[in-house]
């Protein structure tokens, strides 16, 4: 039994609110990461912690990936899922961003910790439920569930740390 039938979408501006949301969370995200603190330099950081000049290109080149696997779920996606995948997408970009703020700006590893586990949880279920309906997409977030899996680490080590 196939889904009920969805209208379709217009791609370019589907792609360009994507765009924006991404490019939104990223410039929010940058507002609120501060690593010249005193709080953050102080922190005991594991020697395994890459250079701080590594996190800008990666999370470029994710939001980009998120950007564009956001568009090909919401173009192939149909009926009912697609409501529940787009709005997964955006719960996903907001926890992006409050870990930032709960980490950098709520000094708060242990709570950051916790959030991010949310977030990992969010990027599993869009790459299961996007699977059957577009795989390059589900693909597309692949890097991204695997940057995150390192950054849980980290975040938790720094917990333990600190």
């Amino acid at each position: 039994m196939s889904a009920p039938p969805s209208p379709p979408v217009r791609l370019v501006p589907v792609a360009a609110g994507w765009a924006a949301a991404v490019t939104g969370v990223a410039v929010a995200g940058g507002l609120g990461t501060d690593t010249s603190s005193d709080w953050y330099r102080n922190l005991n950081k594991p020697a395994w912690q890459p250079p701080g000049a590594v996190f800008g290109p990666v999370w470029t080149a994710l939001y980009v990936l998120i950007a564009i696997a956001a568009t090909l779920a919401v173009r192939d996606v149909r009926g009912p899922r697609r409501r529940f995948v787009t709005g997964l997408f955006a719960a996903n970009l907001a926890l992006n961003l409050a870990w930032t703020w709960i980490f950098f700006r709520g000094h708060a590893p242990r709570a950051a910790g916790v959030e991010i586990l949310v977030l990992l949880a969010t990027i599993v279920a869009l790459v299961w439920l996007i699977w059957p309906h577009n795989r390059t997409a589900a693909l597309a977030l692949a890097p991204y569930g695997a940057w995150t899996a390192f950054a849980t680490a980290l975040t938790w080590t720094i917990a333990a740390k600190n």
